[in-house]
């Protein structure tokens, strides 16, 4: 018995026999050329977003993301390329449902093999009629599967048949079980299901209840496919109580709506097939649906209209996650940046404090400018304190390498202590994000093994820097021409000294106090030489070229971390270009109105 037929699938228009055969394709209006383009584009859209961090939702999107483009290319291109194409019925359903038995009943031959080992079908079969045969063979419909004329194992492989039983404008698809155990047998059944004009759904009273059908029954109605179904091997005297039930589920579902054919439990014949009387039903609907061009081409239009209205909010899913893999890379970089920002400020600090002024670079600066009596005779004797630093260093050039070995120490300590802080930050602060955990290896943990040798070369260069800005500076003054480079060595030691103390080189009393008057004796001595404003001018240029310098440093240390995220080719809004895409999709669906009711 079967269910009234009603809107869901047009009724076929009674007494209208007219065969379709072979038919040059119609020259389709404007609106579906913008409409295919509209498709291209979201296609290569979908098809060029990624999801590479990990994240909850990053799985499911590539998922969905694959799906998505295996329909545009298996059926949604193709179909609104050709609308007038023969109406594709997949025959899904679960194990051992028989749907290749339904299938060969249904055009009277042995098409597709069907038996009691499972799984059986593991490549699909495609029956049409003779005229129909090279739509099918040209591959515009399903392009990824091999055509064969023979049976096969192999799932990527297509294998028509033609049976003249089976009137023109229609074709069978006996693809394999929704729930085999085959898990490439459960994907090609989707992908095959996503590309029907009419999915046909076979299952058996034992199983019509089972989870695995209703999900992909509710996938195919979100998606406007157009459904009907089979209730096969019902024992006579079950049959009003399941039919009614399942018919109960239908209308829970929102799917009151699609025809069901019930089958009693029966014989097969000699040739294993069901006997005419128990698939007449069946036959007789799809016989008066493949003779009406009106009804085929409403059931067309509505799956394909109905598959078209599904994209958009696919497409959103699509576009929240990858919003979210942007968001998830920007907040990734951020801690970067933080853990490295800290490093810079630490760096700075030390620089101001006094800190680098304790310990052996303060032995060593009062070993390079003198005794206390030097210090005393400071303020009352300018001009011999040239004379006297003049002479000190020509005469001694060993304490003031000793300094300046003292002060790069010091820095490169320094340096080498923020770095490894800000790695050792940006690292725990990385594995607490599952997407920076996954991105994380070990040797991230700690600065790069060449970092002391570089911060090494960091501060050489720099002390090379100021005595060459000192050189500069101070060309016209007659302490340079009276010391010659020994001058320029002590003045350009006595700048470094002074810039690590304050960034206006005024020295406080903390810092008088650290440095035991060394940072008076410093700007004494060069308010002597350059005056004032120069000092002041001198200090800052100097301590802002170390800091450049740095942070040149620092920089290429995080970038080991922002690399990373930067490597995985996330665009600055990948949602965005999602969504226009879908939006473009839409509108020109609209315009074509292929049910006849723009939205």
């Amino acid at each position: 018995m079967a269910a009234q037929i009603d809107a869901t699938v047009p009724a076929p228009t009674t007494g209208r026999t007219e065969a379709t055969g072979t038919t040059a394709p119609v020259e389709p209006p404007p609106a579906v050329g913008r409409l295919a383009t509209a498709l291209s584009q979201l296609r290569a859209t979908i098809g060029g977003t990624t999801y590479p961090l990990v994240m909850p939702s990053a799985e499911e999107a590539r998922r969905v993301g694959g799906a998505l483009v295996s329909q545009l290319d298996d059926y949604l291109l193709p179909r609104l390329a050709r609308l007038d194409a023969p109406l594709l019925v997949v025959v899904g359903g679960s194990t051992g449902a028989g749907k290749s038995t339904l299938v060969n009943s249904l055009v009277r031959a042995p098409v597709s093999t069907a038996g009691v080992l499972r799984p059986t079908t593991r490549s699909p079969v495609l029956v049409s009629h003779p005229s129909d045969a090279s739509w099918f063979r040209k591959g515009e419909l399903l392009p990824g599967l091999t055509r064969t004329a023979e049976s096969s194992s192999d799932p990527q492989t297509l294998q028509l048949v033609s049976a003249p039983a089976l009137g023109p404008g229609l074709a069978f698809l006996d693809a394999p079980d929704i729930d085999s155990v085959v898990d490439r047998n459960r994907q090609l059944a989707a992908q095959l299901l996503a590309a029907a004009d009419l999915w046909l759904f076979v299952t058996t009273a034992a199983r019509y209840a089972d989870a695995v059908p209703w999900e992909l029954l509710k996938t195919a109605r979100l998606r406007g496919t157009v459904i009907a179904l089979v209730l096969d091997r019902v024992p006579a005297e079950a049959a009003g109580e399941v039919s009614a039930h399942l018919a109960e589920m239908l209308t829970h579902h929102d799917m009151g709506a699609a025809p069901l054919f019930v089958l009693p439990e029966t014989r097969l014949d000699g040739q294993g097939l069901l006997p005419e009387d128990a698939t007449r039903q069946l036959h007789d609907w799809f016989a008066q649906l493949a003779a009406d061009a009106n009804a085929r081409s409403t059931v067309v239009r509505q799956t394909l209209d109905g598959a078209l209205a599904a994209l958009g909010p696919a497409v959103e899913g699509l576009a929240a996650a990858a919003d979210e893999q942007a968001v998830a890379a920007k907040a990734l970089d951020e801690r970067v940046t933080l853990a490295y920002r800290n490093a810079r400020r630490t760096m700075e600090e030390g620089l101001r404090d006094g800190r680098l002024l304790r310990g052996e670079v303060l032995a060593r600066w009062q070993e390079f400018i003198g005794t206390g009596e030097f210090l005393r005779t400071l303020e009352s004797r300018i001009g011999q304190l040239r004379d006297r630093l003049v002479a000190a260093v020509t005469g001694r050039p060993a304490p003031g390498r000793n300094l300046r070995s003292a002060l790069e120490s010091q820095l490169v300590t320094l340096l080498r202590g923020v770095a490894s802080d800000a790695a050792e930050n940006a690292y725990s602060s990385w594995q607490a994000h599952p997407a920076g955990a996954e991105l994380l290896e070990p040797a991230l943990q700690k600065p790069s093994a060449d970092l002391p040798q570089r911060a090494e070369r960091v501060v050489r260069d720099w002390q090379q820097w100021v005595l060459e800005l000192v050189r500069t500076e101070a060309a016209d003054k007659r302490v340079v021409a009276r010391g010659a480079a020994y001058a320029v060595n002590g003045i350009g030691l006595a700048v470094m000294i002074a810039v690590f103390t304050s960034t206006a080189f005024i020295p406080t009393g903390a810092e008088v106090a650290v440095g035991a008057g060394t940072t008076v004796a410093a700007q004494k001595v060069l308010e002597a030489i350059f005056g004032d404003q120069a000092i002041r001018t001198l200090a800052a240029r100097a301590r802002g070229e170390l800091v450049s310098r740095v942070n040149v440093l620092l920089d290429a240390e995080a970038a080991r971390y922002t690399d990373r995220t930067a490597a995985v080719g996330l665009e600055l809004e990948p949602g965005a270009t999602l969504r226009r895409a879908a939006a473009d999709v839409e509108r020109a669906r609209e315009e074509l109105a292929l049910t006849g009711t723009p939205s």
